[in-house]
């Protein structure tokens, strides 16, 4: 093969006025020799420096103490004020329901009948018995009246007189006997007409027409429970309970009312519960097992929305700290390792700042630790800033300010 000579350019410092050289080379194709001239001139043309990107405009705010609510928010149970579990009191057969399952009633009203003839025929023999111990009461009354006047003659010994006496107390006494035995047949009677001890929501019935119940084993026959008002009862670690109290003590927590504390509710869904309830119960000594203090809460149910059982978070308002700290809640960032925000630091410098948050108010955290007043929290802006790099911190806009018209696109002809 014969060797071709082929120019190699040789391209200097610079693209303008570049001084192009030629030399012969032997062995190379012509396409080679002409894609490596190509690389050449490109790498050359293309090694300009880059400018650095500008600072990212973020908009902040500034730190400022503030009155905010101390809000403690506990996990919590829904209780009915009264539950009264129904109980057979007499033993008969159940003959019927008298009350739909599920509704309210009221207190005395009749819930189910038992079959009474039994406790019938007790009370009348009750009576007849009542009735003989009357008769035989009234003739030893006229035996003494009759001796009476017997003895003052000296007629009969003082022994008889005695001896009669002591026979019409004795018939008086059974008499009452008969009485309160004629009183506790009357109750078993009224027994067999089973009420509701309290009004509430009566539940489902645990017997049904023909069922044999018994007083003995107070056979369970339904429950009624009271639910306008009802009861919340959760817990708080006695830790923390000594905290709020050493801030009452020294200031940082002003509470109006203590013995009337604002209470309010979370529902399952996240909704709030619309009427507020108050702190009625605080349990005085700490469970061994948990290390903490039983609280309870009474709130108005006049909806039926809470029910017994139900799970709910509860609201409670300590006091108000006049000096917090509120950042909105798009400033957060939540991360496993906890919350932190960006702050503006000296020289326009971002920087990561951790911090314990507090309750959530609205759409602003409640910071208890991290930040102090001053501080330039950024607000927006956040995907475009990294801690240690400079920003450009917005200026805040002039109230009654109107935005700067956009420019007019032009058309193309």
């Amino acid at each position: 093969m014969r060797n071709h000579v082929w120019p190699v350019f040789e391209i200097g410092p610079s693209c303008k006025g570049a001084l192009v050289r030629m030399r012969a080379v032997t062995g190379e194709t012509p396409r080679l020799a002409a894609a490596l001239a190509g690389l050449a001139f490109l790498s050359a043309c293309g090694g300009q420096p880059q400018q650095a990107p500008p600072p990212p405009p973020v908009d902040v705010v500034t730190v400022a103490p503030t009155a905010v609510v101390d809000v403690i928010e506990l996990p919590g149970r829904v209780q009915a004020v009264r539950t009264a579990e129904v109980r057979a009191r007499v033993d008969g057969i159940v003959e019927r329901r008298l009350y739909e399952e599920g509704t309210d009633v009221r207190a005395d009203q009749p819930l189910f009948r038992i079959d009474p003839r039994q406790n019938q025929a007790a009370y009348n023999s009750a009576a007849a018995a009542l009735s003989r111990a009357e008769a035989g009461a009234a003739n030893t009354r006229a035996v003494v009246g009759r001796y009476a006047p017997l003895v003052k003659q000296q007629a009969i010994s003082n022994q008889e007189y005695d001896a009669a006496v002591a026979q019409a107390r004795q018939a008086e006494a059974d008499v009452n006997s008969a009485r309160a035995a004629l009183d506790r047949a009357k109750l078993d009677l009224n027994y067999t007409l089973v009420t509701s001890p309290i009004s509430g929501r009566a539940g489902r019935a645990q017997v049904t027409e023909g069922a044999l119940v018994s007083a003995t084993s107070a056979t369970l026959m339904t429950t009624v429970e009271q639910l306008d008002p009802v009861y919340v009862n959760f817990s708080q670690s006695s830790n923390e309970l000594l905290q709020i109290r050493r801030k009452m003590s020294t200031g940082a927590i002003k509470a109006d009312n203590l013995d009337r504390v604002r209470v309010t509710l979370i529902l399952e869904d996240g909704s709030p519960y619309g009427p507020a309830g108050h702190l009625d119960f605080l349990d005085m000594a700490v469970d061994e097992s948990t290390g903490t203090v039983s609280l309870r809460a009474e709130f108005p149910n006049r909806q039926r929305i809470l029910l017994p059982g139900q799970f709910v978070r509860a609201r409670v308002e300590a006091g108000v700290n006049p000096s917090g700290i509120m950042v909105p809640q798009r400033a957060v960032q939540v991360t496993q390792q906890g919350a932190n925000v960006m702050i503006v630091g000296a020289n326009n410098v971002a920087v990561a700042r951790p911090v314990k948050l507090g309750s959530l108010q609205g759409d602003s955290w409640v910071i208890n630790e991290g930040l102090k007043p001053g501080d330039r929290v950024i607000v927006s802006g956040l995907q475009k800033v990294r801690p240690g790099q400079p920003v450009t911190v917005t200026p805040p806009a002039k109230p009654g300010a109107k935005p700067a018209a956009k420019p007019a696109t032009p058309v193309a002809g």
